[in-house]
């Protein structure tokens, strides 16, 4: 998997708060009125907080790890999480489901967690964002086999353009023997889609 190098400086809150100004006047708003005097500071606190997975190098939440003879599933479900498309900057947000095949390594699924959100929390489109969490699993727990499915609701689809509420995207990255083997993909798939 090849990740891009991560900022090495925090965000730059004033620019964002400039920027966002420019954009109010740019529609035609008055951002020196009362109601929208802060929200160019809220506005940059938030991108702070929604792309904080810029500053996070999700591999740092696979360094512990346990050492256990444990070779069948491990399914966690419906971890939510949100994100931003990076073409409209808008939030998409959904659940992910995550299925992998340990070879003598498990981690603490709040870790499972954190790299789902150390992947979402940063400018994205979900089917990268699929691909990414499947590819750290495979690598770095030399799994035998990862499966992850994610389900979310576009912003871009739903409040502008075609507005489609409702709309779910579904993806899936499979990987090794979860991809191989045909009765090993369709037991995580039912263990993965049970409501």
């Amino acid at each position: 998997m090849k990740e891009s190098k991560l900022p090495a400086r925090d965000v730059d809150h004033a620019r964002i708060a400039a920027a966002v100004r420019e954009i109010l006047l740019a529609v035609g708003e008055d951002p020196d009125r009362e109601g929208l005097r802060e929200t160019p500071q809220r506005v940059a606190r938030m991108y702070a907080e929604m792309f904080a997975g810029l500053r996070i190098d999700p591999k740092d939440h696979l360094k512990t790890f346990f050492r256990e003879k444990y070779d069948e599933m491990v399914v966690l479900r419906d971890v939510s999480f949100y994100s931003m498309c990076e073409h409209h900057l808008l939030p998409f947000e959904g659940r992910a489901h995550i299925a992998y095949l340990p070879d003598g390594k498990v981690i603490g699924l709040s870790k499972l967690a954190r790299i789902v959100d150390a992947f979402a929390q940063r400018p994205q489109v979900q089917e990268r964002l699929t691909t990414q969490i499947a590819d750290l699993l495979m690598s770095e727990l030399n799994a035998k086999g990862v499966a992850v499915v994610m389900e979310a609701e576009h912003s871009c689809m739903t409040c502008r353009g075609v507005k489609k509420p409702g709309s779910v995207m579904i993806t899936s990255a499979i990987r090794g023997e979860c991809c191989t083997s045909p009765a090993t993909r369709a037991e995580i798939m039912s263990l993965l889609h049970k409501s």
